[in-house]
């Protein structure tokens, strides 16, 4: 082969190389540009609202506040990549509508004002019932009645007033089932100045109603959280099961990380309450915002933290604090007889050193 035809092939060749460095090159710059989608992107959303981190990405990410400044987050998996947030902020307006003792004509807050009976509304209702079932379960731990209480002791919707704590006088307005019934689709009171005040359940509702809300769009993968509180259904993006973390109570003041455990959720709902992020000190004492409905008191014992797993968020979030009011012992008894919780429960021993009780159920929940 003469040295021309050599030239001439390598020519080629060379050529050639070029021509798909280039072509390779190009192709990997289109792949970076941004792709279009249906979800909008503002203040209040994510910033990875509906991006793309592979080519079949289907997550959705959205986020907001609710309940004056608590935040939600929002993941979804959807073909289209819809923007959903303007109906997840519509359920959650109707919902405060209903609930929010922080609005003044709202649903509840005419309810505590006035004595007439209510015809409540769906919303109301199913919390109201619930909350019923769950004051009689808990042996009246859980009592969404109690508002004077925790408003005397300066962790309600009312500021506290400066000066003694009249906790007797107080306890007369305490009591579900003593002052309240629900008939022929009514909601009455039997004494004037009862109160309800449903925060203790009503996060854990609203979670329920956004994803009730996510369904009813044809999503079948999704995970909704509201203020700590969290309810998932299916797997994320990659197939996996949804993963949450569990705060250790003493992170603040131990100074380490701050997640203590770590629990899959597939189809489940979980709360938590504790009283590691919710107290004041006063006079060198510390002050916990679980009040005890029958004393009147801030409770005092070695449970710090409370985590329930149930089908429905509501339902956790309502038991959650009524294991922190009754304290170990008790809320172990109560999840011996009700086979539809799971629990992870966190507490001192006697030297403060932190341990766990986690019912059988909810042990292949947590993460290894």
């Amino acid at each position: 082969m003469n040295n021309r035809r050599k030239n001439a092939i390598y020519s080629i060749v060379l050529l050639s190389l070029v021509a798909i460095v280039y072509l390779y090159r190009k192709n990997q710059a289109a792949q970076q540009l941004p792709k279009s989608n249906n979800t909008s992107q503002s203040s209040t959303d994510s910033t990875n609202a509906g991006k793309a981190t592979t080519a079949n990405d289907r997550t959705v990410k959205v986020t907001g506040t609710t309940m004056g400044k608590i935040v939600y987050n929002v993941t979804y998996l959807d073909e289209k990549k819809r923007d959903l947030k303007p109906g997840i902020d519509s359920v959650l307006v109707a919902f405060n509508q209903s609930l929010s003792t922080y609005i003044p004509d709202s649903e509840i807050s005419t309810f505590n004002k006035g004595t007439e009976a209510l015809s409540p509304t769906r919303m109301f209702e199913r919390v109201f019932l619930s909350s019923q079932e769950i004051y009689r379960a808990t042996d009246g731990a859980f009592d969404p009645t109690i508002s004077p209480l925790i408003n005397a002791w300066g962790f309600g919707f009312k500021k506290a007033e400066k000066g003694k704590i009249a906790i007797d006088s107080l306890l007369q307005y305490v009591g579900f089932d003593k002052y309240l019934k629900y008939a022929d689709k009514k909601i009455a009171k039997s004494k004037a100045g009862i109160m309800l005040d449903f925060s203790a359940i009503a996060k854990g509702y609203a979670v329920d109603i956004v994803g009730e809300y996510l369904v009813s769009e044809g999503i079948k993968n999704y995970a909704v959280e509201i203020g700590g509180e969290v309810r998932c259904q299916g797997k994320n993006n990659a197939g996996r099961t949804w993963l949450f973390g569990v705060k250790d109570p003493q992170y603040k003041e131990k100074n380490r990380a701050s997640a203590f455990a770590a629990i899959y959720l597939e189809n489940k709902a979980m709360a938590t309450s504790g009283n590691y992020e919710n107290f004041y000190i006063k006079d060198g004492k510390k002050y916990a915002h679980t009040i005890d409905p029958k004393t009147g008191y801030p409770v005092e014992h070695s449970l710090l933290s409370a985590s329930v797993l149930a089908n429905d968020c509501m339902s956790a979030d309502a038991y959650a604090t009524a294991f922190m009011v009754m304290g170990l012992e008790k809320a172990k008894k109560v999840l011996e007889a009700q086979p539809d919780l799971e629990a992870f429960l966190i507490y001192a021993d006697a030297e403060g050193k932190l341990q766990s009780f986690t019912t059988k159920g909810a042990q292949k929940y947590l993460a290894k």
